[in-house]
């Protein structure tokens, strides 16, 4: 690992994206086999704050990007460029490498546990925020083509860690992992409900997930607020045209 780090020293972010954050998770496994007592800097040491800072929810965001990457055991190269080019999108070349610096930074001092950044952010965010943090961690498992199963336990494992629901955690995952009930699980309802029940499911989530719920200052998590809304949309479609419902 050390020659790892003296090898992209040269290096700008720009110039080897890839490799560096590829860098920057293994770094970050290697920490993560025995997560324990102990902080990371002030992402960790500053409990007693009531909100999270763009700086150290990007961080924890990472860290959690990096924990579904090894979920299943392996690497792909896929779920790393998904990573990347949605923190390239989100926050610019520039910001992008500075919270990959940091965060390769802070992993090397301390151990990190799954629990502790969620608690962490349980304190500090909206439960609508939390929602659309586990739809974007679902967006990097299937980044490769597929959710595996080990993807999906460590997923329902981060859901409990951050106080999501069971129907919750059953609705975005079916945004995700297509079955024939598909449509009626993202408005989390039962099939045999009736028309009545889809319109009220609807109108409920419709006003759960809106965009305009998510009260934060991260763009990537806004971004996955648009994007599970327009799920729940087209979910509600596929009933309407399935029951003839007007």
């Amino acid at each position: 690992m050390i020659k790892w780090f003296a090898a992209i020293l040269g290096y700008t972010f720009l110039r080897l994206p890839g490799a560096i954050l590829g860098f920057l998770v293994g770094s970050f496994l290697d920490n993560f086999q025995n997560s324990g007592s102990g902080g990371t800097r002030n992402v960790f040491r500053n409990l007693g704050q009531q909100s999270v800072s763009p700086a150290d929810f990007e961080l924890n965001l990472l860290s959690l990007c990096s924990i579904i990457i090894k979920a299943d055991g392996q690497v792909s190269q896929r779920e790393l460029d998904y990573v990347r080019q949605y923190f390239l999108s989100t926050y610019g070349k520039e910001k992008a490498n500075a919270i990959f610096r940091t965060f390769n930074d802070v992993i090397k001092k301390r151990e990190v546990s799954a629990q502790r950044i969620c608690a962490y952010l349980n304190q500090r965010t909206r439960y609508e925020v939390r929602l659309q943090l586990l739809h974007f961690l679902f967006g990097i498992a299937q980044a490769d083509g597929q959710v595996s199963k080990a993807e999906v336990n460590k997923l329902k494992e981060l859901a409990g860690y951050l106080r999501i629901g069971r129907v919750d955690f059953e609705s975005i995952m079916a945004m995700f992992i297509k079955s024939a009930d598909n449509a009626y699980k993202i408005l989390e309802i039962e099939r045999n409900a009736s028309d009545d029940d889809v319109k009220r499911a609807y109108r409920t989530m419709a006003k759960k997930y809106h965009p305009d719920k998510v009260i934060t200052e991260n763009e990537a998590i806004k971004k996955g607020a648009e994007e599970k809304f327009k799920e729940v949309q087209k979910a509600y479609e596929v009933i309407q045209q399935e029951r003839g419902m007007s």
